[in-house]
């Protein structure tokens, strides 16, 4: 199956796309996964909820993989990266927001469906990569900065290797949550948090030497 994204069709002839239709229909894609399940959620069912005509959505998306991957987008730029007062209290509280989203019923369903079927569907991963993974990846980079602000971090010297390693850190952060809330279903709860920063900051200072 071929992906395309929404943007796709905005050069298009004809009446502008409506950001409010738009978050009718994501909010009602998550809704439908909440209720019938990733097998049984269909287009039509998410037009009906939205109160769109079904060609809205396909305008906008090829299919359901598409879709989804847009709607479970949104919550992940929820995402914030708090002003703790010190580099380990704001990866804390960022860790515990990721866990939170991870923990919404339609994210597990959403989430573990659209990367399996990603396996098999190379422009569905792009997606996933430039909806989810590559927006995400600018807490990284805030956290960084405001600690070489601080003083906490040294500055990079070498934008290349910093990039290369803000990408290794997200790859850590991320892995680890996703793996430990949607894998092993066990909690992140504060005090896993805790040991997963001071073990997380510890490979950061080693890689900053």
């Amino acid at each position: 199956m071929q992906s395309r994204t929404p943007s796709s069709s905005a050069g298009r002839l004809g009446r502008p796309r409506s950001a409010a239709a738009d978050e009718a229909i994501l909010e009602a894609t998550r809704a439908a996964l909440v209720d019938l399940g990733w097998s049984k959620l269909t287009l039509g069912d998410v037009a009906t909820r939205a109160g769109v005509a079904k060609t809205t959505l396909y305008r906008r998306w090829a299919g359901k993989n598409e879709l989804v991957v847009d709607a479970v987008a949104v919550l992940f730029d929820e995402l914030r990266l708090p002003d703790k007062g010190s580099l380990a209290a704001d990866i804390e509280g960022v860790v515990l927001q990721f866990a939170a989203i991870l923990d919404r019923p339609e994210t597990k369903t959403a989430l573990m469906a659209v990367v399996a079927e990603s396996t098999r569907d190379a422009p569905l991963r792009e997606r996933i990569r430039t909806s989810i993974v590559d927006r995400q990846k600018r807490l990284v980079l805030e956290g960084r900065a405001r600690a070489e602000r601080r003083g906490e971090l040294p500055a990079a010297p070498d934008p290349r290797v910093a990039a290369a390693t803000a990408d290794l850190i997200f790859d850590v952060a991320a892995g680890a949550v996703v793996h430990r809330t949607l894998v092993s279903a066990e909690p992140v709860d504060a005090e896993w948090v805790r040991r997963f920063t001071a073990l997380l900051l510890g490979g950061l200072a080693a890689a900053s030497d």
